[in-house]
């Protein structure tokens, strides 16, 4: 590796902003163009004629000839001569009609060959029409089909991976994209090349850890944001209305010795918000916290970040209701109901307060618990609710990971509500993404004593907070 390819990488952004022709259903498009007909060599022109003078005995000269002597030898030689030349006429008319033959014969595999091109052509353009007609439909075939082609087309520099999976959401117009990031050894450790004289050699002039972690890091940024913007470029037809993207890289943990798969920077952005941006001046690790994206602190260490979005929305998995309220004490205390209790109490609540609510399957949930839809003319709309049943602060991630589903449903209200207590990070993303509920412990008190005159106890008293 040399500096230019660490130029390349500072550029990976501004290089498909700018230069990047983005991939659309007219650059599929193929067209037919016959190739020329190239005759086998040594068949294009037919061989001279065998002529008579380079057969034909030369006749006695001088006195002799002149007195007719030898004219019986030269007779026979001229008879000798006549057949030779008949022989070689019949080889000659042989071998042009075999050349003749193989030339026909060549030209028409040449000519088969240009009509199959023709016809796989015509084919693959028919199909494509058919793939965009379906797209247009929001087909998620046809969709995630696209994105495939948009994402193998996507030229890198030598080092990142080509591995990707995609899931789109018909309803919504959301899609999730998983790409493979590259490794740090992507970024080069030699900043220059010298060479000593006194030994020799060439010996490598070493970049600094700290330029070599800074680029890294937005080497990750870089293609996370390309990638959104190349989706929405290609997307000519406006039928991807947001991109959820995860970046992993798929390494061996030095530790275990395992391989692992670490998510590196996950992010939620939608088509208007995106199109805002102007990629060739933004900074791109700046540009992904303004989109609330989530970043490994340390990713030149692999440390991992919980995905926003991880599952298939298409659809809850509704689960019968519980009649938890039936069977409970007087006083009940929360910590002591089963997670499966809890959530369905959570739902008794919600119910009580004047909204629609079911419960999801307990399996492959992700953290949704139930989903409940305000009938109210003015609040109208579908919210997520998650129930954490704890002891402890509920980790800031958790709180993200709900955002993110919040996003990709684009539910009125996302509600977290759990037995314990949040912490100020987890409250002030809370406040300032304006769409998230946090319920604690002291909430929830009061909540079943207005909505549903229970007295409840709910888990451990947060501890004291210092004064900031």
């Amino acid at each position: 590796m040399t500096e230019h390819d660490a130029e390349q990488l500072s550029h990976l952004l501004r290089a498909s902003v700018v230069g990047g022709r983005p991939l659309t259903f007219e650059r599929l498009k193929q067209e037919f163009v016959p190739s020329p007909f190239l005759p086998p060599k040594g068949r294009t022109k037919a061989a001279p004629l065998p002529r008579w003078e380079e057969y034909e005995p030369e006749p006695p000269r001088g006195l002799l000839g002149a007195l007719g002597f030898g004219r019986r030898g030269y007779d026979a030689d001229v008879e000798a001569a006549r057949k030779r030349f008949d022989r070689a006429l019949r080889d000659h008319a042989r071998d042009e009609k075999k050349r003749v033959a193989k030339l026909e014969e060549a030209r028409a595999q040449h000519e088969e060959g240009n009509r199959k091109e023709a016809a796989r052509v015509e084919t693959w353009n028919a199909a494509l029409e058919e793939r965009r007609s379906a797209y247009r439909d929001r087909d998620v075939e046809a969709v995630e089909w696209f994105v495939d082609q948009v994402l193998a087309a996507s030229v890198y520099p030598h080092g990142f991976p080509k591995t990707h999976q995609v899931s789109f959401q018909a309803d919504t117009g959301d899609l999730l994209v998983e790409v493979d990031l590259p490794l740090e050894d992507v970024v080069p450790a030699a900043r220059a090349y010298r060479y000593l004289k006194t030994r020799d050699e060439i010996t490598p002039v070493p970049r600094p850890d700290r330029e070599r972690k800074e680029l890294y890091a937005s080497v990750l940024a870089q293609t996370a944001l390309r990638t959104v913007h190349e989706l929405f470029a290609s997307d000519t037809e406006k039928v991807v209305q947001s991109v959820a993207l995860n970046g992993h890289v798929a390494t061996i943990d030095r530790a275990t010795g395992r391989n692992v798969h670490p998510c590196l920077i996950t992010l939620q952005a939608d088509r208007a918000e995106f199109s805002e941006l102007v990629l060739t001046q933004v900074d791109p690790r700046a540009c992904l916290k303004r989109l609330r994206s989530l970043i490994s602190p340390n990713p030149y260490e692999l440390e991992p970040v919980r995905p926003l979005v991880t599952f298939d929305l298409s659809k809850f998995r509704i689960m019968d209701s519980l009649d938890v309220v039936a069977g409970l004490d007087s006083r009940p205390v929360l910590m002591d109901l089963t997670p499966t209790e809890f959530e369905h109490l959570i739902r008794q609540l919600f119910e009580a307060i004047g909204l629609d609510s079911v419960n999801t399957q307990p399996s492959k949930d992700e953290g949704v618990d139930a989903v409940a839809m305000n009938t109210d003319p003015v609040m109208k709309g579908l919210c997520i609710i998650q129930a954490k049943r704890t002891r402890n602060v509920v980790p800031f991630e958790t709180v993200s990971a709900l955002a993110g589903v919040v996003e990709h449903k684009r539910a009125a209200k996302g509600i977290l509500v759990t037995t314990s207590w949040f912490g100020r990070a987890s409250e002030a993303f809370a406040n300032e993404h304006g769409r998230l509920e946090l319920l604690d412990g002291a909430n929830l008190v009061h909540l079943f004593k207005e909505h549903m005159n229970l007295d409840v106890i709910p888990g451990p008293v947060p501890p004291k907070r210092r004064p900031r």
